[in-house]
This record gives structure tokens, sequence and C-alpha cells, in this order.
């Protein structure tokens, strides 16, 4: 019987570093991760823009009711907008295009906003979201956000 001294009868060539099977597994893994995080991530970058799209919606209505207790009718049309003082935050304004429906003041006062999707964006399949004097609220002609 020999001494224990550690070694095995195979000798160690210098290892420092993976082999190529190794790299391939984990470059695989990752591909894998990336592939099932991606378009999770990208439906939450969605909603946050929607989300973002909304809330613009929400205070150009709380601006709209203050307007007509001081003009008696609603800003509508192209400068309606600017007529409330304010601006479509960049945000928004990369992904939907805000427009202040009729065009032309109604008896009795009425208005409709509408983000619509900008063609071409992320944002396209979503659909235009709707916010009327009423409170009635849709998104891709579906009733509710």
């Amino acid at each position: 019987m020999g001494s224990f001294d550690g070694t095995s009868g195979i000798e160690r060539r210098g290892c420092a570093g993976f082999t190529l099977v190794e790299l391939l597994v984990a470059l695989a893994v990752v591909a894998v991760v990336a592939a099932l995080a991606y378009p999770m991530y990208s439906d939450q970058m969605k909603k946050g823009r929607r989300a973002a799209a909304q809330a613009f919606l929400v205070e150009v209505a709380s601006r709209q009711q203050q307007y007509l207790i001081d003009a008696r009718n609603y800003a509508v049309g192209a400068g309606a907008i600017a007529a409330l003082s304010l601006t479509v935050p960049p945000e928004v304004a990369q992904f939907y295009t805000v427009n202040v429906e009729p065009e032309v003041v109604t008896n009795p006062p009425t208005y409709r906003l509408v983000a619509a999707p900008v063609e071409g964006s992320d944002q396209a399949s979503d659909g235009s979201i709707t916010l009327d004097q009423e409170g009635s609220r849709t998104r891709g002609g579906v009733a509710g956000w």
C-alpha cells in the first residue's frame, strides 16, 4: 500500500479558462432568458407610455372643466390644448397624437379627447384612447381603460 500524497497519477494541464462547450451553454442560457424577458419588458414599456397618455388626458379634462366655468364652453379644435395652457409632454407626443374634438363649439358644450397612436410606433397596435366630458373612457374602441 502506498501512502496518500494527494496525487491521483493523472497530471492536470494548466486550465485557466472555459471550454467551448461551457461558453456555448452559457450563451444558450442567456439567449433563452433574453427571449423570455424582452417581450415582458416591451409590454411594460407600452403600458407605461399608455398610462402617461391617460394621465395627460385626465389633466386636459380637468382643465376643460375650469375653462367651461370661465368661458361657458369647452376649448375644442386644433388650438384647444394651447387654449388650456397645456403642451403635450414629450413622452406622450412621441407615441400619441392628442386631439380635442369636435372642431367647433357645440350647444350643449361637449368635447372628446383622443390620443391616437403614432403609426409605426410601438403603441400602434394599442388603439386610440378617448375621454369625453361625461368621463366615458375607451381604449381601442372598448369601454374603459
